[in-house]
């Protein structure tokens, strides 16, 4: 059984993939937050800004099978002939995605992205793992495609993150009511280390999901 919040089509708005074509297959549920607002201040991440509560959103439900969740997946890309391309985000989606649900989505040519915590080790068969660490959690999953932070986190010190077997190091400013000053110290942070990159939420620049 696989509780979804939500699946739509839309372009990837943030990290090393920004721009590209993909369907979202959001994930009910967290392991760092209930969700709640009456909850946020003792979370363990404070500063989510996506509704992954329930399973009422757009092809939400609860679905039986892989089968099942991957056909209404696919039902949401165009009729061409480009790769199919799908993140699995959340909510935190390792808390339910498993090798069945892999191997439905590789049946069905779609190249895997999934959105992560790090909280939880990633099952084998993503092709493309993007971990978000959150300051003060411990991680499971210290190896990956793309780190990308929430910048600047108390408590998030930058030089262990770099130091992680991952591909790519993103930046992401954090959105919020210092959105302006938080997108300055990134921009200083990223060019006194190069090693680091920039993300910022393209989707939501464009007024798009």
């Amino acid at each position: 059984m696989y509780s979804v919040k939500e699946i739509f089509y839309s372009v990837q708005g943030e990290g090393y993939y920004s721009g590209r074509p993909a369907v979202f297959c959001r994930f009910a549920g967290c392991n760092l937050w209930s969700g709640k607002e009456e909850d946020r201040k003792d979370a363990l991440c404070k500063f989510c800004d996506t509704d992954f509560v329930g399973t009422d959103g757009n092809d939400g439900g609860s679905y039986k099978t892989a089968n099942f969740l991957v056909k209404k997946i696919a039902q949401n890309w165009p009729q061409s002939n480009g790769r199919r391309f799908v993140v699995c985000t959340g909510g935190e989606p390792l808390l339910q995605i498993d090798d069945e649900l892999i191997a439905a989505l590789h049946e069905e040519n779609f190249e895997i992205a999934v959105e992560t915590n790090g909280t939880l080790a990633a099952p084998a068969g993503i092709d493309w793992i993007c971990v978000s660490p959150k300051a003060s959690v411990e991680l499971a999953q210290v190896s990956g495609h793309e780190l990308k932070l929430v910048y600047p986190q108390d408590g998030a010190e930058l030089e262990q993150y770099v130091k992680l077997n991952f591909r790519h190091f993103f930046l992401q400013p954090m959105d919020g009511a210092g959105q302006e000053q938080a997108t300055r110290q990134t921009l200083e942070y990223v060019l006194a280390h190069p090693e680091w990159r920039i993300s910022l939420q393209l989707h939501k620049i464009l007024g798009v999901r």
